[in-house]
């Protein structure tokens, strides 16, 4: 049960960050690197973090279509995990 939603977690956070380069490369008309520079500087990590977390909808009902309950379970754990960094990185960022 623990190895399957720890599972669920890492694969998670694989699609946060593929979700997340995904959207930097599809919006953005500068090279990657560029671009988090400018995300950085604009202090918008957050939120394109939590735009590169909606993959995690594929891949969550992707395991209960395939009845892998505990493996959707950890990409739940995962969103709520990215949800609470979204919301340390916006209370703590330098103005």
């Amino acid at each position: 049960m623990i190895k399957e939603m720890l599972i669920g977690f890492m694969v998670g956070l694989i699609a946060t960050a593929v979700g997340t380069f995904i959207f930097i490369e599809f919006f953005s008309s500068r090279d990657f690197y560029t671009s988090l520079e400018l995300i950085q500087e604009g202090n918008l990590e957050g939120k394109v973090l939590s735009l590169g977390a909606i993959a995690n909808f594929l891949v969550f009902f992707v395991f209960l279509k395939k009845n892998q309950i505990y493996r959707a379970r950890g990409v739940l754990f995962e969103t709520f995990f990215i949800a609470f960094l979204v919301l340390l990185l916006t209370f703590f960022q330098s103005n």
